[in-house]
């Protein structure tokens, strides 16, 4: 996954664009808008893992899949997810990893486990949902897993319940060769249990964050613009959208907010910045799709160097929080 920034100052040096994109098929895009034109590419997805967290949310699970470690063997504990693996050792031990977003955790059900429920794990099979309630246990020296950031523990389960059977995948979520897009997209919902596509859209979720916190403390206003309104001349066809309560006559969906942040400079909105969505009537290329996400960024009462450093901070601060990156400011600028 990869983002495209891209940094428009007006000629006149006293409004700023400010654009960040991706396609749905993992593709950046990137459009100058005015005289003046930067753009800096952020480097590939890192998985930030949200765990080690309080959940005050009552939920049915005491803990995530990729929670516990050693220092909560002996504790008795309930998790939720998917059958990501499943092995039997015997007739004595069946061994099931379970995957969430957060991470797997090694559960294991033994013989001497009640004999219903030593039925039902046997019949589990990968992407079942289900629940256990077991006690953490310290695998012990030489059974650690490093490949795993729960591998110093396993969960001996002392109930299970099957929350969902799945039926056989279209195509496995890890390894194994990857299905064509179409495939994909008909099965979406199991194509976003990839963790390639999760750590994609936990990224996002990051930027977005990041970005917010920026432009929130310098006194910038987040404000949502219409997405219906009156058709307005830009850069490609528009998409338009019927109206029922008046026949023959048509919404636009907008290209970009433009006119309405203008509305908002002249309304004494001085700084305004918003995540927009923004829609494109145009032929599919490389750096093209129909529908894609900007940060829309409008200031007034500054000069370009003013704008320009403000952009230079956001692209900072963003890669320190998301990458935790320190990168030297100001950023390389064209000369024309």
């Amino acid at each position: 996954m990869r983002f495209a920034i891209s940094t428009t100052v007006s000629a006149q040096g006293n409004c700023c664009e400010f654009g960040i994109g991706r396609g749905l098929t993992g593709r950046f895009f990137s459009r100058p808008l005015s005289a003046f034109y930067t753009e800096r590419i952020l480097a590939e997805s890192v998985y930030s893992s949200l765990n080690n967290h309080s959940d005050p949310i009552a939920v049915l699970r005491t803990h995530t899949c990729g929670e516990l470690r050693r220092e909560h063997a002996g504790q008795t504990v309930t998790l939720c997810g998917w059958v990501n693996s499943y092995r039997e050792q015997g007739k004595e031990l069946v061994f099931v990893d379970m995957r969430d977003r957060y991470g797997k955790t090694q559960v294991v059900f033994t013989s001497d486990d009640d004999t219903k429920m030593d039925s039902v794990a046997r019949k589990l099979r990968r992407e079942d949902v289900i629940k256990v309630v077991g006690e953490v246990a310290y695998r012990g020296d030489g059974l650690v897993n490093p490949k795993l950031i729960t591998g110093d523990i396993e969960i001996r389960v002392q109930e299970l319940t099957v929350l969902s059977k799945s039926k056989t995948p279209p195509f496995e979520i890890e390894g194994g060769e990857l299905p064509n897009e179409e495939l994909r997209l008909k099965y979406r919902f199991v194509d976003l249990r990839r963790p390639e596509l999760q750590k994609s859209i936990i990224l996002r979720h990051q930027l977005v964050q990041a970005v917010r916190s920026f432009f929130n403390d310098r006194e910038f206003l987040e404000i949502e613009t219409p997405m219906l309104g009156r058709s307005t001349p830009e850069g490609a066809r528009d998409y338009l959208v019927p109206s029922r309560v008046h026949p023959g006559s048509f919404y636009a969906l907008p290209q970009s907010p433009q006119i309405y942040k203008q509305i908002l400079m002249v309304a004494g909105f001085d700084r305004y910045y918003q995540i927009a969505r923004c829609f494109r009537d145009e032929d599919l290329r490389a750096d093209r799709q129909p529908e894609f996400t900007q940060i829309d960024v409008e200031m007034a009462f500054v000069e370009r160097d003013d704008i320009l450093s403000t952009i230079d901070g956001l692209i900072a601060h963003v890669m320190k929080k998301v990458r935790g990156v320190d990168i030297q400011i100001p950023l390389p600028r064209y000369t024309y």
